[in-house]
């Protein structure tokens, strides 16, 4: 078994190409969707968000609004910081759960651990191998515009919390460029994963 981080910057097409890991027999583990898990309405850390935002966070069906939530963290480091620290903690617990269930199985399997901020949050050296996605900071930007409705201002304010795409590129063991078709980033991720089949497989004799 090998376990491999997939991250990327946002907007860079993480979950299509995490679905295509899972298409070629990866099992994944999705902590942008561990993050709202751990968020739904009236679980604890749902009702510490509410507490530190305010109830104009909450949509009508009691999820959090989190491009609201997003306009907030990204124009104030402090309650950005609060953020994580309500949520992140919560999300390792779900993940380390996940991971642990998946090796008591003691199955042959590349894992792919979808983690956003696997950088920011300094947990690279935990996986055996990074992949990162890439494609221009300008198309994230107008990705990010268009996916989350942001101005401009408000995009490239998300962008620079980040570390940026080309030094996570240069971190990475792989890189997937997605800046072309479908096809062409399922080629890539097709050689990746032969690639990470035969590390598990050596890593197993």
């Amino acid at each position: 078994m090998v376990v491999v981080a997939l991250t990327g910057g946002i907007a860079t097409g993480k979950t299509t190409v995490a679905r295509m890991f899972a298409e070629q027999g990866a099992l994944v583990i999705d902590l942008d969707r561990l993050s709202r898990l751990v968020v739904e309405p009236h679980k604890p850390a749902w009702k510490e968000v509410v507490a530190a935002f305010g109830p104009t966070v909450v949509r009508q069906d009691g999820s959090l609004d989190r491009s609201r939530l997003a306009r907030i963290i990204f124009r104030d480091p402090a309650k950005r910081k609060r953020l994580e620290q309500i949520v992140h903690p919560r999300v390792l617990e779900e993940y380390e759960k996940r991971l642990k269930e998946i090796l008591d199985k003691g199955a042959e399997h590349v894992v792919i651990v979808d983690i956003p901020l696997l950088m920011e949050v300094g947990m690279q050296d935990d996986f055996e191998k990074v992949i990162v996605v890439y494609i221009p900071v300008e198309s994230q930007l107008k990705r990010l515009i268009e996916r989350e409705g942001l101005s401009e201002e408000e995009a490239r304010a998300w962008l620079n919390s980040q570390i940026s795409i080309e030094e996570k590129v240069a971190l990475a063991d792989f890189v997937i460029d997605n800046t072309g078709s479908i096809e062409r980033t399922r080629r890539q991720v097709r050689r990746i994963y032969k690639t990470l089949r035969m590390l598990g497989r050596e890593e197993g004799r």
